[in-house]
């Protein structure tokens, strides 16, 4: 098929616009037509069983194997293709047969399906009757990409009640093994929690990203892991003891919602509604290890989260720079710098430590405020004490060098949420 590369005429347009809503129509069509297929499976594999049943062929196994077989040279696809076709035809029209009602009228396609067989089939049986109408909803609203996130994210969200004693239960499972490979070479795997493998692949690569930095380097990234992650094991350091190295430790962000930390038991968590405790790039983890990583672990980043917005509201001592969604929460409570009688607007301000981060301040919503940078020295080498006033929602206080107290009060209250003194809850 050649394309003619002339510039497209209105006619052009009007033939593709019209092409395009011939295939927008043909795809309830096609939707219905593969609900119809898959209940003429179920028919198929009902009525095999059965007349395997009463002819005395009760090898269950074979008489499965013999549907796969004939389905899969009937369709012309593999037996693994049949198998699974058979698989979401029994979720489909047995187990979920509302997935199937919304085939019949077209509102979710079978791709849909099968994405959310895969995810509800993960969850309890107990958890499956609320989730599927909820995973159902979505299915009919979103495209397949941003479809099989939320609703793997809905299913990871649900099972997190359960996620304690099933870590539990894996961690029996945890080990390290070797397999060949070719040319003198070897394979390590390592069955660990995730948080832990993460951080240590992290801390890996970026020793690697800084050695590849250095003059003369010729190994690549990959290499340079392979490398580090073998001289940490065996000598417990970097082989060429290059100091571009020194100092670097795993790092990873807990994102913990604030107030779950105050409720202990999982199941009050869930039924408060409240998201379980993440890791970024691995998903929920138990309750008792993100308060374990939360209480100052060296190494990790916490992050305390406002139950509501899930705005960023604290990543305590563990990163100076505060992130950017807590950067724009300080600047839109406040409006404007907090030093007394400036109106200058926040966007323009520096956010600032009320309490330095050189003496022990965090980077937190309780101890950040948008300070224009004249008013920003003033508070440094001018004399002036700024405190946040407990309980105020944002609210300086400001004491000059004669003792004058001065109060400035942000545009807009949040409430603040800040960890405890041993770490572990927030206030």
């Amino acid at each position: 098929m050649s394309i003619d590369s002339s510039s497209p005429t209105p006619e052009d347009a009007e033939r593709a616009a019209d092409g395009i809503d011939d295939v927008v129509g043909f795809a309830p069509q096609i939707t219905q037509i593969a609900a119809a297929q898959l209940e003429a499976l179920v028919t198929v594999h009902q009525v095999s069983l059965a007349d395997a049943a009463r002819h005395g062929r009760e090898l269950t196994d074979v008489v499965e194997r013999g549907i796969r077989l004939e389905l899969a040279a009937a369709l012309r696809v593999t037996e693994t293709a049949a198998s699974n076709l058979l698989h979401l035809a029994d979720a489909v029209v047995v187990r979920y047969p509302t997935v199937l009602d919304s085939m019949r009228a077209a509102r979710m396609t079978q791709q849909h399906a099968e994405i959310l067989v895969d995810a509800v089939d993960k969850a309890e049986p107990e958890l499956r009757d609320d989730l599927l109408p909820r995973a159902i909803t979505l299915a009919e609203a979103e495209p397949v990409g941003t479809f099989r996130r939320k609703v793997n994210r809905l299913v990871e969200v649900a099972r997190s009640v359960t996620l304690p004693q099933r870590h539990e239960e894996a961690l029996e499972q945890r080990r390290a093994y070797v397999s060949p490979g070719d040319d003198g070479m070897a394979w390590l795997a390592i069955l660990a929690p995730a948080v832990e493998v993460h951080a240590a692949y992290g801390r890996a690569t970026a020793m690697a990203k800084a050695m590849l930095e250095v003059d003369g380097e010729h190994r690549t990234l990959d290499q340079l892991r392979s490398d580090v992650l073998c001289d940490l094991l065996i000598d417990g350091e970097v082989a060429d003891g290059s100091p571009v190295t020194r100092g670097i430790r795993a790092n990873v962000t807990v994102t913990v919602p604030a107030l779950a930390l105050l409720v202990d038991d999982e199941d009050a968590r869930a039924a408060a509604g409240l998201a379980p405790a993440e890791v970024e790039g691995i998903g929920p983890i138990p309750l008792d290890r993100a308060k374990q990583l939360c209480g100052g672990d060296s190494g990790w980043m916490r992050v305390l989260t406002h139950p509501e917005t899930g705005m960023v509201l604290s990543v305590g001592r563990d990163q100076y720079r505060p992130p950017a969604s807590l950067r724009r929460l300080v600047r839109w409570r406040a409006d404007r710098c907090m030093a007394p009688g400036c109106g200058l607007t926040a966007v323009r301000c520096e956010i600032d430590h009320t309490v330095a981060w050189e003496d022990g301040g965090g980077t937190s919503l309780d101890n950040l405020s948008p300070i224009c940078r004249g008013h920003h020295r003033v508070k440094h080498h001018g004399g002036w004490t700024v405190t946040q006033i407990a309980d105020s929602g944002g609210a300086l206080q400001w004491t000059s060098p004669t003792g004058r107290q001065y109060d400035v009060y942000p545009e807009r209250r949040v409430v603040a949420f800040r960890p405890s003194d041993e770490g572990t809850a927030p206030f």
